[in-house]
């Protein structure tokens, strides 16, 4: 459903955030998955070492997500895969 690893990981932050699967402190299981999610796979740190996602970008993010429209999924996407690429 998802071909890459950076879609599946955007995907699950949106999802966690959104869908407020848990009583309480969606927003930080959704960042703390993602991150564990990256990780996992490899891509929580780029060549040189460093984050490939800046904690406080990670923060704003993860709060843009959930005051965002769900008609606004796609390019909630698309901003999360533009700051893993970088």
């Amino acid at each position: 459903m998802y071909p890459t690893i950076q879609e599946k990981a955007a995907h699950l932050l949106y999802f966690v955030t959104k869908n407020h699967s848990f009583v309480d402190g969606n927003k930080r299981i959704a960042a703390a998955l993602f991150v564990c999610f990256l990780d996992k796979n490899g891509l929580l740190f780029d060549k040189a070492g460093k984050p490939s996602i800046d904690t406080n970008a990670l923060v704003a993010l993860t709060l843009l997500i959930a005051a965002s429209k769900s008609s606004e999924k796609d390019i909630m996407i698309r901003v999360i895969l533009n700051l893993l690429v970088q």
